[in-house]
């Protein structure tokens, strides 16, 4: 039986435990160090992010600063974790040529799925019925008990998992923006709902010698290796000392900056299936070349440093469609990249959905402002060529306690941003259909989509766009959306409430520019109305 090398490094603090694994990894790759799994902890708790992920769009500083919390970025892709004391951390280094692993090197899920096993083989040792789920975690009757991820390098690969085994909601919440598309309802309630930990399913904490124990043989079961307690290398120590200022350092720790905030500046977001990715392109004036772009987001890439490959063969190319699908699909098969559950013309149409943005500077709207439209069932630039028949807005958007925040109309007291747009509607002679739930708004796209409705302008938060954009896709009725201000029931942790329409918070109209989007589309006779006669309002 094949021997591999057992690691237990111990608490180390997450710039030291992130030099680790790129020294372990560097090594392996150049076939100086053996096999590996590697246990490891971390303390103080530390945030660490996704390679591809901005700190400050996913971290809260202040309060990770204020409370001693540390932050690190991986070299593994996915999104931002809690790391405390209480967790345990496991990886798996080993040759991609590895018998039984050779086989599976070209296909991510089947590769996920064999490593993870080795854990999931440790839980039930331990007594706990976990199970594999696609694309990468582990979980425990639905709930999620370690999430997993991975990198290569050269011919070998590092693949990783945090196994929860005692779990700090409130640290958690505090310490992390939890993506709103991933995580909608982040009451605690709600989150015990969605991850648990050994501590839940045992009802008590098992000695960690006995957790790694099931875990060693959970492994070994699955690879079919037997595991040596070893030692770092003398190679792997040197390189490690190397590498540590490196991680240590903020060019490493801020290497991906949220884009500059300038009138260049138009982004599309999409929840795919491998995880949510965010194109952010920086045009130049004219808008007809791309000058830099960002492409972040939770999604894993092979290599991992392909993104930024990626983001310069954008550089400086032409802003149209036949100029990035070509620089796009040329980069995929040329450098064999990969990203787990997203193709590469899914990458095509959002970059081209953030470039077609500058489409709406013919009804009046800034490419700042464009970035709070979105389009459903057709590209920014086609919008001038469709004709919206009716306006749907949000009933959270009225007043707490309006005796017409539960039902259809509006006394236009002037109290919210809804009377201002129900005016204008009327002036513009075009229907307005308050939406109660999500239940309603598919139920009224389809009614008047069955009336020859052609498209219609709406208004939600993004979150509910990116969790709900295939329901959209699905009604088939062109739509242009305009995202909300203020705190929405994804920021309040409260989307089931919103979901059924008991949803108690108050957002805010982005009324600036949905009144200039209604004017210029009026202006310029795509906004009829024309079923307003069989719409019952």
């Amino acid at each position: 039986m094949k021997k591999w090398r057992l690691l237990d490094t111990g608490i180390k603090t997450g710039s030291e435990n992130m030099a680790l694994d790129d020294a372990i990894l560097e090594c392996k790759s150049l076939e100086n160090t053996p096999s590996t799994l590697r246990f490891l902890q971390f303390d103080p708790a530390a945030v660490l992010v996704g390679f591809h992920q901005s700190i400050a769009q996913e971290v809260r500083l202040d309060y990770c600063e204020k409370y001693g919390v540390d932050v690190n970025r991986r070299i593994t892709g996915g999104g931002a974790i809690l790391f405390t004391p209480t967790c345990l951390g496991w990886e798996i280094f080993a040759d991609k040529s590895t018998p039984g692993i050779n086989e599976l090197r070209y296909d991510l899920d089947k590769l996920a799925r064999l490593v993870c096993s080795g854990t999931v083989a440790g839980l039930r040792r331990l007594g706990v019925e976990a199970e594999f789920r696609p694309k990468n975690d582990i979980e425990v009757k639905g709930r999620k008990i370690s999430g997993t991820g991975g990198t290569e390098r050269g011919g070998a690969f590092m693949y990783q998992g945090t196994l929860l085994i005692d779990f700090d909601i409130d640290l958690m919440l505090r310490s992390l923006r939890i993506p709103i598309e991933k995580l909608a309802d982040k009451e605690i309630d709600s989150v015990k709902e969605r991850v648990t930990c050994l501590k839940w399913e045992l009802g008590y904490v098992p000695p960690l010698d006995e957790i790694k124990r099931a875990m060693i043989d959970g492994f070994q079961e699955v690879l079919g290796v037997e595991f040596e307690n070893g030692e770092l290398t003398s190679e792997e120590k040197e390189v490690f000392s190397e590498l540590l200022p490196e991680y240590q350092s903020s060019d490493w720790i801020d290497m991906v900056q949220p884009p500059p905030n300038h009138a260049g500046h138009v982004s599309a977001v999409r929840k795919t299936p491998g995880g949510l990715v965010r194109v952010s392109l920086s045009l130049n004036v004219a808008g007809n070349f791309i000058e830099s772009s960002y492409i972040t987001g939770d999604f894993q890439i092979f290599p991992q440093r392909a993104v930024m490959d990626l983001e310069a063969k954008l550089k400086n190319i032409a802003a149209d469609e036949e100029s990035i699908r070509k620089n796009v699909l040329e980069f995929f098969e040329e450098s064999g990249a990969r990203i787990l559950g997203v193709k590469p013309n899914e990458l095509v149409q959002l970059i081209l959905e953030a470039t077609k943005k500058i489409a709406f500077s013919s009804i009046g709207i800034s490419l700042n402002e464009s970035n709070h439209l979105m389009t459903v069932n057709l590209m920014p630039d086609e919008v001038l060529s469709h004709n919206f028949d009716y306006i749907l807005l949000p009933y959270c958007a009225k007043l707490v306690g309006c005796d017409y925040r539960k039902t259809e109309g509006c006394i236009e007291c002037g109290e919210c941003t809804i009377g201002d747009i129900y005016q204008l509607a009327n002036e513009l002679d075009i229907p307005v259909r308050t939406i109660q739930n999500f239940e309603h708004l598919i139920e009224t796209i389809k009614e008047f989509e069955a009336k020859g409705a052609r498209g219609y302008i709406g208004s939600c938060c993004e979150a509910f766009y990116n969790k709900h954009h295939r329901d959209f896709l699905d009604t088939g009725v062109p739509g242009l959306l305009v995202d909300v201000d203020d705190s929405t029931c994804y920021e309040l942790g409260e989307e089931q409430e919103a979901y059924v329409g008991d949803f108690e918070g108050q957002t805010v109209l982005k009324l600036d520019i949905i009144v200039q989007v209604l004017k210029s589309l009026k202006e310029k006779g795509r906004l009829e109305g024309r079923v307003t006669a069989d719409a019952g309002i």
